[in-house]
C-alpha cells in the first residue's frame, strides 16, 4: 500500500478523532453548566434527563458498539420530544385539576399570597425624594408625618443621621442630597415609578410600598403560611384558610385565588361518563365524530374509485388532462380551500346562496343550521380528499393483472361481477390500511372543522361549549381553551386520552380485519 494514503488516511482519523472530542468537549461543558443550573433551581426532572442525554450523547459517539445509534438518535430524540412527551404529559395532566385557577403549583401560590399585602388603618405616610447613581442604583430619603427620616440605600433601610456628611439636608430638614447619588426628579420620577412599585421595604412588622406617584405608606403582608397545619392566615379579617380541592377555603366557603394544580386521580374520567351532562354532551359529539369520519370516507372513496377507474381505461382521450384538473383541489391548500367554501356557502353573502336565491327563491341555512352545516362539512371535506383516493385507486387498479379480467369474461362474468370478485376485493386489500388511516386522520381532523363552522351553531342547553358541528377533538380544544366556566385543562387532557385509545382500538381492528383479507387473498 502506498505509504503516501497510508499517511493521509491517519491524518484523517486523527482530525476526526480531535474534532469530536473538541465537538463533546463543548457539549459537555454545556451539559455541566446546564446540570449545576437546574439543580440550583431544584429542577430534578430536567436535571435527570439532561443527565440521561449527554450521558447518551456520549455512549453512542465514543461507543464503537453503538455506532448504529448515530443515526437513530436524532430520530429518536424528535420522537421522545414530539410523541412520548407531549403523550405522557397529557396523560398525568388527566389525573389533575388544572384548569383555570389552579395553574400554577402550590409553592408558586405561596410566593405570590407572601406577597400580598393591605394597608391598615394607622397606616404612616411617609414622603419621599428617589436618587439614582451612575450604576442606575436607586436610594430613597423617606420623611414621615412625625419629621422622622430614613435613607434607603443598598437593600438597607436606616434612620438619617443629620450629622452624617454623605447626607445633605435643607432648613426644613428634607434631605437634598446623598453622596454618590443625583435626585431624581419631575418627569423622571415616571421612568422609574415600575422600580418603585416593585419595592417593598422592610420596617419591623412593615413594608414601605409606593402608595402614589409621592408618597409611600406602610403597609402589613396579608397573609402567614402555618406550615405545622397546612393552613393560610388572613391577619386583615383573622380568617384561617384550610387547602380544599386545589385552593385555601375558609369555613364560610370563601376562597383565596389562584388555587394550584394537584392531583385528583381519576377524577376528570368520572365527570366524563358520571356527570350526566357532560356524558349527554359526550355521546352526541362522538356519534357525530363517528357519522363525520365515516361518511367522509366513505364518499371520498366512492367518487376517488369511481374516477380512477374512469381514467384507468385506456380507451378514453385526455386522461392526463382530466387527471390534472381533478388533482387541484389536493394541490390548493386546506387552510384557503377551506376559508374559500366558507364564505362561498355564507348565508348572506355567498355566492352558493345567492345562486340559490336567484334560481329558487329560497334561502339555505348551509352553516347556521346544525344538519346542513353537518352535510355541508361532509361535502367540503369530500372535495378535499377525494383527489386523494383516486390517486391511490388508480395505483392499486393498475397493480391488477389484466389475466384476471380476461379469465372472468371467458367465464361470462359481466362488469358487475367483476367489479365485486375481482377489483373491489384486490383493491381493499392494498387500500383497507390507507382507508383505515383516512378515517383516523378524519376522526381529529381538527382544521377543517375550525376554519370553516368553528364546531358551530351553538347547542342550547349543552353543559359544555359543545356546537352542533364539533367533533371530539374541536370540543376538547373549547374545552380547554374557551369554557364558559374557564379553561378545564385537566378534563380536556381526559377527553384526548379518550380519543387517543377511541382511534387506537379503531385501529386495531382495521388492520386485523385487513390481516384476514390478505389471507383470504393468499
Amino acid at each position: 500500500m502506498d505509504p503516501r494514503f497510508t499517511c493521509t488516511m491517519r491524518s484523517q482519523s486523527v482530525l476526526g478523532l480531535t474534532f469530536k472530542i473538541v465537538s463533546l468537549g463543548i457539549i459537555d461543558s454545556i451539559g455541566i453548566w446546564g446540570a449545576v443550573s437546574l439543580a440550583f433551581q431544584s429542577s430534578y426532572t430536567l436535571l435527570t434527563l439532561l443527565i440521561l442525554g449527554v450521558g447518551t450523547l456520549n455512549v453512542v459517539i465514543l461507543s464503537k458498539r453503538a455506532y448504529p445509534l448515530r443515526y437513530l438518535l436524532p430520530g429518536l430524540v424528535f420522537l421522545a420530544a414530539m410523541v412520548v412527551y407531549p403523550l405522557l404529559n397529557t396523560f398525568y395532566v388527566s389525573f389533575t385539576n388544572l384548569q383555570t385557577g389552579n395553574l400554577l403549583s402550590k409553592d408558586t401560590v405561596l410566593h405570590l399570597l407572601d406577597e400580598r399585602y393591605y394597608l391598615p388603618e394607622d397606616s404612616s405616610v411617609f414622603d419621599y425624594s428617589a436618587f439614582s447613581d451612575d450604576a442606575d442604583a436607586l436610594a430613597l430619603a423617606l420623611t414621615a408625618s412625625d419629621g422622622k427620616v430614613w435613607i434607603y440605600e443598598t437593600e438597607e433601610l436606616r434612620e438619617a443621621d443629620r450629622s452624617d456628611p454623605a447626607l445633605t439636608f435643607d432648613d426644613a430638614g428634607t434631605v437634598q442630597g446623598i453622596e454618590g447619588y443625583e435626585i431624581v426628579e419631575g418627569i423622571d420620577r415616571y421612568q422609574i415609578l415600575s422600580r418603585l412599585e416593585a419595592l417593598a421595604i422592610p420596617r419591623g412588622d412593615q413594608y414601605l410600598r409606593l402608595s402614589g406617584i409621592n408618597e409611600f405608606k406602610a403597609y402589613r403582608k396579608q397573609y402567614t403560611y402555618l406550615a405545622e397545619t397546612d393552613q393560610l392566615l388572613d391577619r386583615q379579617t383573622g380568617l384561617l384558610y384550610a387547602p380544599i380541592d386545589g385552593k385555601f377555603t375558609a369555613e364560610d366557603g370563601t376562597q383565596i385565588e389562584p388555587g394550584y394544580q394537584i392531583w385528583i386521580g381519576g377524577e376528570n374520567y368520572s365527570r366524563v361518563f358520571g356527570n350526566a351532562a357532560i356524558r349527554r354532551d359526550f355521546v352526541r359529539v362522538f356519534v357525530w365524530t363517528i357519522l363525520w369520519s365515516l361518511f367522509s370516507v366513505l364518499f371520498s372513496f366512492s367518487l376517488g374509485l369511481g374516477l380512477a377507474l374512469l381514467l384507468n381505461d385506456r380507451a378514453l382521450r385526455f386522461r392526463f388532462f382530466y387527471r390534472t384538473l381533478l388533482l387541484v383541489p389536493y394541490v390548493m391548500p386546506v387552510f384557503i380551500s377551506a376559508l374559500v367554501w366558507r364564505g362561498m356557502f355564507d348565508v348572506n353573502f355567498g355566492i352558493i346562496n345567492r345562486s340559490f336565491s336567484d334560481w329558487f327563491g329560497i334561502t339555505v341555512p348551509w352553516l347556521t343550521h346544525p344538519t346542513w352545516a353537518k352535510a355541508t362539512l361532509v361535502f367540503i371535506n369530500v372535495w378535499l380528499s377525494f383527489p386523494y383516493m383516486m390517486l391511490i385507486s388508480l395505483g392499486a387498479l393498475q397493480s391488477i393483472p389484466n389475466q384476471l379480467y380476461e379469465a372472468a369474461r371467458v367465464d361470462g362474468a359481466g362488469m358487475w361481477k367483476r367489479f365485486h370478485r375481482i377489483t373491489l376485493p384486490l383493491l381493499m386489500i392494498s387500500l383497507a390500511p390507507l382507508l383505515i388511516g383516512s378515517f383516523a386522520f378524519a376522526f381529529n381532523n381538527f382544521t377543517l372543522i375550525w376554519l370553516v363552522t368553528s364546531g358551530r351553531p351553538a347547542v342550547f342547553g349543552a353543559a359544555t361549549p359543545a356546537g352542533a358541528t364539533d367533533i371530539l377533538i374541536s370540543w376538547t380544544y373549547r374545552i380547554a381553551f374557551q369554557g364558559g366556566v374557564g379553561n378545564q385543562l385537566g378534563l380536556a387532557s381526559a377527553i384526548s386520552v379518550l380519543i387517543f385509545f377511541m382511534v387506537g382500538t379503531i385501529s386495531a381492528i382495521g388492520f386485523r380485519l385487513t390481516r384476514q383479507l390478505e389471507e383470504v387473498y393468499k
